[in-house]
């Protein structure tokens, strides 16, 4: 809410009233109220709230929207330089037709600074093309074509860098379902590879797009930071590549990257427990959780912002709060079946939050759709962890038949996977049959003396059993 509050108080006047009126004529005038009430008044969220006669969901929601609504005007309002430049680009051949050489020759040397300002590989291969055909008969028509050559193989590296980084993403998926070192080996050859195609030219976009993987590679793959002396401290990274984007504040894309590196660094100071810091950037992450999710898997991980999200709801004792916020936050998402990882992350969270709001039948709900939705056979290890959690939902239930039903499947599929040990779903299940025992009065102590055990277990992917806050009251639900 810091955030948008500050944006809205440094709008311009005209702005302002711009994005009022619109508003207005959009019959959103709880919103149109709303971005009055930051703007002119100092008031609490409470009672905007009452002002605007709505409840917390509604008020998270109307924020939400309004901060949309500004952010598409702010991005209306930019003169992108890469549209302008584009058009240019796209009008060489009328300045060749019917310009002097000269005159032509000296338009396409300034379009030559824009685009090299702006770091555009493709559209310095046409200008290129063009100047060493005007210089076909001059000493320049070499030093062009050497140029023309080289910006052929920087796009082409250009290219390279954003495949890889999707697919370093979408490999990490994999790796955090299964833990598998042979997964982490691929992120490891994925992580040289883009560091080596960035050290080929000096590009503030390919410094980018490398710290994006970086910086990821560093928190949740790599985490040896103190072994690491010639790496970049990741501090450094991020206030470069602030520079940047302060730098090239017309640029879409970075204007559009803002986000993931919003995400990045909440991350890092989560990852060394500097949490005061990594409040400064969890409601504007969390504001655009739905979008993240949907349009930002192509360069970083998003799910993982679900899970710290949970933690943090934990550690902040109001993880009872999440159910309540999810109807808001999801309420215009949509899933996307095909990404396997992500979608398991996404409906455990959902499950999560209603296992910590009591809500054990419609957390179970969301489990068996899950199984029912996906094929999971690529993906044995997930499918033992959302079987166990689902297994968790009917121990609370006492529904013996469906949680022996569930247990006998997790262990055939622990037979099936040839695995030597799981140490944390035999031990968890030795805590859900203490639980459904028959002697009460051991019960609480059995399964204290479980957990701390499970403490000391080393989880290396994904299970929402890392999730769970296992306090007295988490034993007083089971016994």
């Amino acid at each position: 809410m810091a955030k948008l509050k500050n944006i809205i108080k440094q709008l311009s006047a005209t702005d302002y009233q711009s994005i009022h009126d619109s508003l207005m004529q959009s019959n959103a005038e709880k919103s149109a109220h709303l971005l009055k009430f930051i703007r002119e008044r100092q008031m609490s969220d409470a009672k905007v709230m009452e002002e605007l006669d709505v409840n917390t969901n509604a008020y998270y929601t109307l924020r939400s929207r309004l901060n949309q609504k500004i952010e598409e005007y702010l991005l209306a309002q930019m003169e992108s330089p890469r549209t302008d430049l584009l058009k240019k680009v796209a009008n060489i051949n009328d300045v060749v037709f019917t310009k002097k050489r000269a005159i032509a020759s000296a338009t396409l040397k300034k379009l030559e600074k824009e685009l090299l300002d702006y770091d555009l590989a493709n559209e310095l291969t046409v200008v290129y093309k063009t100047l060493k055909k005007l210089h076909i008969n001059t000493p320049d028509n070499f030093t062009y074509s050497q140029q023309y050559n080289r910006h052929v193989a920087y796009m082409l590296a250009m290219d390279k860098a954003e495949d890889i980084v999707a697919e370093y993403f979408k490999k990490f998926g994999q790796f955090y379902m299964s833990g598998s070192e042979v997964d982490k080996f691929g992120l490891e050859v994925l992580y040289k590879e883009i560091s080596n195609v960035r050290n080929l030219y000096k590009s503030h976009r390919l410094y980018v797009y490398f710290s994006m993987v970086n910086i990821f590679h560093r928190l949740f793959v790599d985490t040896r930071e103190n072994e690491n002396i010639d790496e970049e401290p990741i501090e450094d990274i991020i206030e470069n590549v602030e520079k940047i984007f302060e730098d090239f504040n017309r640029d879409s894309i970075y204007f559009n990257l803002n986000i993931v590196f919003e995400f990045l660094k909440l991350e890092y100071y989560n990852y060394y427990k500097v949490f005061r810091k990594a409040e400064r950037y969890f409601d504007e992450v969390n504001f655009n959780t739905a979008l993240l999710l949907s349009n930002y898997n192509l360069y970083t991980f998003p799910p993982q912002f679900l899970l710290s999200k949970i933690d943090r709801a934990v550690r902040l004792e109001v993880e009872g709060q999440l159910y309540e916020e999810n109807k808001a936050l999801f309420a215009d998402y949509e899933s996307d079946l095909n990404d396997v990882p992500k979608q398991i992350i996404y409906v455990m969270y959902r499950a999560m939050s209603c296992f910590y709001a009591e809500k054990y039948d419609e957390a179970a709900r969301f489990l068996n759709n899950l199984l029912n939705e996906l094929s999971l056979k690529k993906y044995p290890q997930a499918q033992i962890e959302i079987k166990l959690f689902l297994s968790l939902q009917y121990c609370i239930l006492n529904d013996y038949d469906l949680f022996n039903q569930c247990v006998n499947s997790i262990q055939r599929s622990i037979r099936i996977s040839e695995k030597e040990s799981m140490d944390h779903v035999q031990i968890f299940i030795k805590i859900m049959k203490t639980a459904l025992g028959d002697n009460k009065k051991t019960k609480p102590g059995k399964i204290k003396s479980l957990v701390d055990k499970l403490r000391f277990v080393e989880i290396n992917h994904f299970s929402a059993i890392r999730h769970i806050k296992m306090d007295e009251k988490f034993i007083g639900r089971l016994v």
